[in-house]
């Protein structure tokens, strides 16, 4: 069946799949690599720590995916990217899709929306989702509580924030936060999602540059983890204050595992992109062709 959808309109990519953006993990080559399989790859502006750099990632990525039916873009997190006009420069010059993160996108909103390349504004809350779109992005990404990742004390679990994000917002919403399966996927867009974004699902990819032994560790994981649970779910203050005002300072974070979500509960074996992705739909069209009430 073909999945399109308000997502795959916006980016051009064959499945309304999105791989997060994941600090020093989300390089060209992971987004190369997620295009390749059809979904929306991000590279990880911060990354490539200059401008200069972030130009040759870019132009290493869209050679690496000439004819890939997915796509790619570039995330850009307030506060953490350093250079960030001069990074959004770059992405604008070259005309990449921009996703915007963790702080209020004012300052950067009219630089994009007069360049008309597609912009996507991710949000831990409905609230700041809603004074998001009054800034014009083309599509919202709203992070449930059970994402990985700098946290609000005021976020909602995936399944009340997508609903609720729906009944206050008109721009397409992109869910995110403990999704990464087919049943996620289902369920994201039966809740009113015009597409997914996954992160730790993609960190137990053979492509993911971390270690073996730590893709075979978030494979054993389960959301009945205790130390998993806590971590995940309780906030995580903003690092902004540790960015000095050149912006040439990036915080890392110390350990790999503060990239893993609740989604470790669907992540049971270590695949390609490919085989994820493709699974994932293989499997959804499977589930639909099950639900014999849709055929009446």
């Amino acid at each position: 069946m073909e999945w399109k959808t308000a997502v795959t309109d916006l980016l051009g990519c064959k499945y309304p799949i999105l791989q997060g953006a994941m600090e020093r993990l989300a390089d060209w080559k992971l987004a190369a690599a997620v295009a390749n399989a059809g979904g929306h790859g991000t590279m990880t502006g911060s990354i490539s720590r200059t401008p200069e750099k972030l130009r040759e990632d870019i132009l290493a990525c869209q050679e690496a995916t000439t004819g890939a039916p997915g796509t790619f873009g570039v995330n850009l997190s307030i506060g953490l990217c350093p250079e960030i006009e001069k990074m959004l420069a770059v992405c604008l010059d070259l005309k990449m899709p921009v996703e915007t993160s963790v702080y209020k996108p004012d300052a950067l909103a009219p630089m994009i929306k007069e360049s008309g390349i597609p912009w996507i504004h991710k949000a831990a809350r409905v609230k700041d989702a809603v004074h998001a779109e009054e800034l014009g992005p083309d599509a919202i990404i709203l992070v449930g509580v059970e994402g990985a990742g700098i946290k609000n004390p005021e976020q909602l679990p995936t399944m009340t924030t997508i609903i609720w994000g729906r009944r206050q917002l008109s721009v397409p919403i992109i869910a995110a936060g403990g999704i990464g399966d087919a049943r996620g996927f289902l369920a994201a867009l039966g809740m009113g999602a015009a597409g997914i974004m996954m992160g730790s699902a993609f960190l137990a990819t053979k492509e993911c540059e971390i270690a073996d032994s730590m893709k075979e560790a978030i494979t054993r994981l389960n959301p009945e983890n205790a130390d998993l649970r806590a971590r995940v779910l309780t906030p995580r203050p903003s690092r902004r204050p540790d960015v000095n005002p050149t912006g040439d300072t990036i915080p890392r974070e110390t350990d790999w595992s503060q990239a893993v979500s609740l989604a470790a509960g669907s992540i049971d074996r270590i695949s390609t992109v490919k085989e994820l992705i493709e699974g994932i739909i293989r499997e959804a069209e499977e589930i639909l062709n099950g639900w014999r009430f849709l055929k009446r």
